[in-house]
């Protein structure tokens, strides 16, 4: 098995695990999160969720950067 599919499989594991924790943690209606509904339409756009996300990101990247 060659470099790339390595690669693509982890992604895929990890991708697989998020979608299962965010089954059972309610993450995506935070205070701040836009929504307009209309009649025949709805925008949705979580910033303060995506804010949040990208906080969490950053220090588990940093922590596994500084443990590396």
């Amino acid at each position: 098995m060659n470099e790339i599919s390595k690669y693509i499989m982890i992604i895929g594991g990890i991708v697989f695990l998020i979608g299962l924790i965010m089954q059972f943690v309610p993450i995506g209606k935070l205070p701040g999160d836009i929504m307009i509904k209309k009649e025949h339409s709805t925008f949705y756009f979580p910033i303060t969720t995506c804010i949040v996300i990208s906080i969490v990101l950053s220090l588990l990247f940093y922590l596994i950067g500084k443990f590396r």
